[in-house]
C-alpha cells in the first residue's frame, strides 16, 4: 500500500520540467474516480524518489497541523526535501496567477473518504507544509 498525490492546475504548463531525483510529475491519463475531486483541467501524478508518493512528509491526521520538521519525529531528509520542492512549485504557479489543488490519498481510499483543507500560503512557511492522508488541498495566497 502506498500514498498517491495528484495535483491539478489551470495553467497549461509542462509540470514534468520540474522533475528531479526527489520529485517527478507525470501526466494523468487514468480514469481513477479520485481525480474527479480535482478542480482544474491539467492533472498530474506526483511521484517521489520511491516511485510512488510515499517519500514526502505525510501525517494520517490533521491534529498536529502544519509545522516544521522536529527532531523527535523522523521524517527523513529526502521526504523533507521533496515536500519543500513540491510547495515551492505550487507557490510559483500561484505567483504566476494560476490555481492549484491536490489530493493526498492512501491506496484503497475512495472519493467519500476525502476531506478538504484550504491552505493559505500567506500563513505558512514552506518548511511547515506537509500532506495529510485522504485530504484535498486547495492552495491560495491572500
Amino acid at each position: 500500500m502506498c500514498y498517491s498525490i495528484y495535483v491539478s492546475t489551470d495553467l497549461d504548463d509542462d509540470m514534468s520540467l520540474n522533475n528531479t531525483e526527489l520529485i517527478q510529475f507525470e501526466g494523468v491519463l487514468s480514469e481513477n474516480p479520485i481525480l474527479s475531486l480535482l478542480e482544474y483541467e491539467h492533472k498530474w501524478y506526483v511521484a517521489s524518489k520511491s516511485g510512488c508518493s510515499c517519500t514526502f512528509r505525510h501525517l494520517t491526521s490533521t491534529e498536529l497541523g502544519f509545522d516544521a520538521p522536529v527532531y523527535w519525529y523522523d521524517e527523513g531528509e529526502d521526504a523533507i526535501a521533496a515536500t519543500l520542492a513540491f510547495i515551492k512549485i505550487v507557490r510559483e504557479v500561484i505567483d504566476r496567477g494560476g490555481n492549484v489543488d491536490c489530493i493526498d490519498v492512501w491506496s484503497g481510499a475512495d472519493t467519500g473518504d476525502i476531506m478538504e483543507k484550504i491552505v493559505d500560503l500567506g500563513e505558512i512557511e514552506d518548511e511547515q507544509f506537509r500532506f495529510f492522508e485522504n485530504y484535498r488541498f486547495l492552495f491560495m495566497q491572500e
